[in-house]
């Protein structure tokens, strides 16, 4: 039979280092839906994003950056999925969030790949 872990699994404050912080992954949270399910449906196809189906919920991540194609998705969908409607269906995402042009979302992972696309 195995024991139980006894010890403590985080590290202090103290003993962290900030390169060990630094994660350049990215990705969604959607709310289950027939349009997070195209979505899903059409990243799970691509090389290095992972999809999760959870209850009620459906997760998309992946590293570096991700690109989201709305002619796909609408391909995909049967009717037009645009940017906007896009937003809509992420209920949160990590990473920088850019929309490149009216046809592309691109979740960036690293910022500093992300601020060429900010206007100053």
């Amino acid at each position: 039979m195995a024991q139980p872990h006894t010890g403590n699994i985080f590290k202090s404050m103290k003993d962290m280092k900030f390169e060990e912080t630094i994660s350049h992954e990215c990705g969604v949270t959607m709310n289950d839906s027939v349009e997070s399910r195209a979505i899903a449906e059409v990243m799970a196809e691509k090389p290095g994003i992972r999809v999760t189906y959870l209850p009620a919920m459906i997760r998309i991540d992946g590293e570096g950056k991700i690109e989201f194609k709305m002619a796909e998705i609408s391909e995909a969908l049967g009717r037009e999925m645009t940017p906007y409607l896009f937003e809509i269906c992420t209920s949160t995402h990590y990473g920088r969030m850019v929309m490149v042009d009216d046809d592309t979302v691109v979740l960036f992972g690293d910022m500093t790949e992300a601020l060429q696309y900010i206007e100053y």
